[in-house]
C-alpha cells in the first residue's frame, strides 16, 4: 500500500506534509485518519485506521500476564495518537513522539507496505548505512524455505 522513501521537513508550526504518493493511496483507499506511535529502531510507526485496528487486535491477544507483553503494550499504545491530515496533507506530530524519534526538522517518510515510518533524516541515514550491506544475507535467512 505505502512504498518508497521521501525526504521532507517539519514546518515552523511543527507540521509534516505527507508525500503526495501516500496521500493518493490514502484517498484511493478511503483513509481519512491515521494512528502514529512509537516504533522500533528510533522511528515512528504510522498506520491507516483499518490497519491500526488489525494491529490492535493482534497485540491485545498477547496475554497481559506476560511481563514483556505488558511493557510493550504500555509503551506502544500510550504513545499512540490519532492524526487526520488537513486539506494540504499535513499532520501535526506531538512533541513527545518527535522527541522519541529524535526528529528536529529534516525527516524521511518511508513506506513499508502496511505502515509508514517517520525517521529523523540522520537516524535513517545511520540505519540505512548500517543495514544495506547485510540486505542479501538477511534475505537469505528470512526467505530460506
Amino acid at each position: 500500500m505505502f512504498y518508497g522513501e521521501y525526504q521532507h521537513s517539519i514546518d515552523r508550526k511543527g507540521r509534516l506534509i505527507l508525500p503526495a504518493k501516500f496521500r493518493e493511496v490514502a484517498k484511493g483507499n478511503f483513509v481519512e485518519k491515521f494512528f502514529a506511535t512509537r516504533g522500533l529502531d528510533k522511528c515512528l510507526f504510522m498506520f491507516a485506521e483499518e490497519e491500526w485496528k488489525a494491529q490492535e487486535v493482534k497485540f491485545k491477544s498477547i496475554p497481559f500476564t506476560k511481563q514483556q507483553a505488558r511493557v510493550f503494550n504500555r509503551l506502544y499504545f500510550s504513545g499512540a495518537v490519532e492524526l487526520a491530515p488537513d486539506r494540504q496533507g499535513r499532520i501535526l506530530l506531538p512533541q513527545y513522539l518527535k522527541d522519541f524519534a529524535e526528529i528536529k526538522r529534516d525527516v524521511m517518510v518511508v513506506g513499508v507496505s502496511n505502515r509508514i515510518e517517520i525517521w529523523s533524516q540522520d537516524k535513517w541515514k545511520e540505519f540505512y548505512g548500517n543495514s544495506r550491506s547485510s540486505f542479501e544475507e538477511i534475505a537469505e535467512k528470512l526467505m530460506d524455505v
